[in-house]
């Protein structure tokens, strides 16, 4: 990096001067410019090696897209220049739009100082986009992601850049898509990766339960109470908290957890003095994000403290080119499990598998293989050997016109059942209520469906 002449421009003067300062030691020339219009003149007089460009500026261009636009300038004039954009966590998606239009590499503000200097480190060592390397080669972490498609490789890259950040995270997915092991990828890739990783399904708790899981209580605080115990926020200090079906708190906890938010102070149950916390959220749900902004179901301001960025798990029906390789990852784990030498999968199980939808997404595909391996007894698998879960088939219709109504009227109590028992992650007594069922009738409705 001692050769290279970099050239930082943004309309933050106190950024430019902290990156000044940063970088003089580290390269040959360090020029700064807040006004973006003096880009290609700073260029034509200068032999610049690396730009580092705002996506954003006051002065606006194309408003939300002017890093864009000079991006474009940039590779027309000067295509040897390698650009590296600058973004907040908010627009994220719009950074990585801009590798697909010639950037090298992107880092989001504020950003560690290591950070910045190993990225221009890399491009300064391979003289290359930094991104290239990412969108070669198929990703299988220590987390257990697997995935080569455009859109995982997009996912992973902005997991590389955003998990060093202490941004909280909303992780927003359909069932079965992986929203846990996102989190934990996040949590090892972050700055806290040496801290503890605490997960809450805080779905399932209970009204009662919510507030002495989460926030803890002293001896003597409730009946059962015979000792003082740390609640979870207390047990996730200096590391990761991961909130997972956070979408089905009802308003009251969702007031709760707010305070704890806004004030990083937890207040155990049969105490009045708080216990300071320092926790990374990460938050998950199946719940759609417009859903969620409907008031008369999720604070807004709730969403705006758990969501400084989120991170939308693609459903397998959206990376088919995947499933043969989640299918060989799956039958590999299961082979080593149940003690199997199975040698792969024939085409047709292959073909099989990829003209399924599969609603139940990758939580499907596993169980799928799984009882494949189970079941087999040839050296590779075959069309016949995969079965796909009757819990997320649809029946088929009837050709008879005289059930038709009958029929459409109880595929759709069919479909409300599974929906509300899906968004309450399997709780009866709060998918009856929605409802309008007692929980005996839904369970007799249940076993009537089959689900």
């Amino acid at each position: 990096m001692k050769k290279a002449t970099v050239l930082v421009v943004d309309d933050d003067q106190d950024l430019l001067t902290a990156t000044r300062i940063l970088l003089r030691p580290k390269v040959k020339e360090v020029i700064v410019e807040h006004n973006p219009e003096k880009l290609l003149n700073i260029l034509e007089k200068h032999s610049v090696d690396i730009l580092l460009l705002d996506m954003n500026f006051k002065s606006a261009i194309n408003t939300g897209n002017e890093g864009l636009y000079w991006l474009g300038k940039v590779k027309e004039n000067f295509p040897a220049v390698q650009v590296v954009m600058i973004t907040a966590y908010g627009a994220v998606d719009l950074a990585v739009k801009s590798l697909k239009q010639g950037a090298a590499d992107f880092i989001v503000k504020p950003w560690q100082n290591e950070q910045l200097l190993s990225t221009l480190q890399g491009l300064m060592d391979e003289h290359k986009p930094a991104q290239a390397n990412v969108k070669s080669k198929p990703l299988v972490s220590d987390q257990g992601i697997v995935g080569k498609s455009a859109i995982m490789n997009d996912l992973f890259y902005k997991l590389d850049k955003v998990s060093p950040t202490e941004a909280n995270i909303l992780i927003l997915g359909e069932n079965g898509t992986g929203k846990d092991l996102i989190a934990n990828a996040i949590h090892q890739r972050s700055l806290r990766n040496k801290n503890p990783f605490i997960k809450v399904d805080v779905g399932s708790l209970t009204e009662t339960l919510f507030e002495s899981e989460l926030f803890g209580y002293k001896k003597g605080a409730f009946t059962d109470a015979r000792e003082d115990r740390k609640g979870r926020f207390e047990n996730a200090d200096s590391g990761t908290l991961f909130l997972d079906e956070i979408g089905n708190i009802n308003l009251q906890q969702q007031a709760k957890l707010l305070s704890v938010l806004q004030n990083r102070a937890v207040v155990p149950l049969g105490s009045s003095q708080p216990v300071a916390v320092d926790i990374r959220l990460i938050s998950a749900t199946n719940v759609p994000l417009k859903a969620l902004a409907d008031e008369s179901r999720f604070r807004k301001d709730l969403i705006y403290r758990i969501n400084t960025l989120e991170i939308q798990v693609p459903a397998l029906r959206e990376r088919t080119d995947d499933i043969p390789l989640l299918a060989n990852h799956f039958l590999d784990f299961y082979n080593k499990k149940y003690h199997k030498n199975i040698a792969g999968l024939e085409a047709d199980a292959l073909q099989k598998l990829k003209q399924y939808h599969f609603p139940g997404n990758v939580r499907e595909l596993q169980y799928s293989i799984e009882r494949a391996v189970i079941m087999s007894d040839q050296s590779s698998l075959c069309a016949d050997d995969i079965l796909f879960s009757p819990i997320e088939s649809v029946p088929e219709t009837t050709s008879s016109s005289a059930d038709f109504s009958s029929h459409n009227l109880e595929e759709m109590e069919r479909k409300a059942i599974k929906s509300a028992i899906e968004r309450y992650n399997g709780n009866i007594s709060k998918a009856a209520k929605e409802l309008g069922l007692t929980r005996a009738a839904l369970y007799r409705r249940l076993e009537k469906y089959n689900l």
